[in-house]
């Protein structure tokens, strides 16, 4: 036997492996935040895919049960694979809902929406625009993607490749997960939610005193202005407590 019918066997096995964990993969990154988004082009997102393929691959593969390639095993792995993937995706994409969420109540408290247009693709309020935008660049510049490969290693952990997850656990999780997220997103918002609370009272002390004056005149600018304001002392600390939550779930996620 030839050198190279000995390595055809292991070489067909790897890239059998890699074809199952770009899987998990593709779909995590039909969700994952920053290296997901949807205004980045297939291509791109098609050689991320890669590339977090090859490095994963080594660290996982013992997870994997010995099995030939055969479409017996293709349709199942095809299915839980994805499904795996998805559910992995989705429960990070949590975190930029908390933070779109977080914008659209600070935007409403203090009378702030659309000041940048409609540049994403979904229309957001400008506070929403500018934290999610934020705290994206943030998120890579902190190695995400070094964080999105351990996440991958230890998904294989939470669930076993080539099996379906366990429905309970997945809705128990999943309602946890939005619990979370909306209370993330309250948090982040509250500032502002006390900064509306603490105008409308002032406006209704000043318009008892002085019902002649028009204090809506007055006090548009000063809440337009407190905001932006608040939003500029915030931030910082804003993005803080969220990248805070995004790297504490990524080294204990679910389940």
């Amino acid at each position: 036997m030839t050198a190279l019918e000995q390595a055809f066997p292991q070489l067909s096995h790897g890239l059998w492996l890699g074809f199952l964990v770009f899987l998990r993969i593709g779909a995590l990154l039909t969700a994952l935040p920053g290296l997901g988004e949807q205004w980045l082009s297939v291509r791109i997102r098609l050689v991320l895919a890669g590339l977090l393929t090859a490095a994963v691959l080594p660290a996982v593969e013992p997870f994997f049960p010995e099995a030939t390639p055969a479409l017996e095993v293709f349709m199942p792995a095809l299915l839980t694979e994805t499904v795996s993937g998805l559910l992995l995706g989705l429960t990070l994409r949590l975190f930029v809902f908390a933070l779109q969420m977080a914008g659209t109540i600070a935007a409403q408290a203090t009378s702030l929406s659309q000041l940048l247009g409609n540049s994403t693709s979904e229309p957001l309020p400008s506070i929403g625009h500018i934290l999610t935008s934020a705290a994206l660049a943030l998120l890579m510049l902190t190695g995400f993607h070094v964080k999105a490969a351990v996440f991958l290693i230890l998904s294989y952990e939470i669930l076993p490749p080539l099996t379906w997850p366990s429905p309970g656990a997945v809705a128990e999780a999943g309602q946890a997960e939005v619990a979370r997220s909306f209370a993330l997103a309250f948090t982040l918002a509250a500032p502002f939610v006390i900064l509306s609370a603490l105008y409308n009272l002032t406006l209704g002390f000043i318009n008892k005193a002085m019902p002649q004056l028009m204090v809506a005149f007055v006090g548009a600018p000063a809440i337009t202005f407190g905001a932006i304001a608040l939003l500029g002392l915030a931030a910082p600390l804003l993005l803080a407590v969220w990248l805070d939550r995004v790297d504490a779930f990524l080294s204990n996620p679910f389940w």
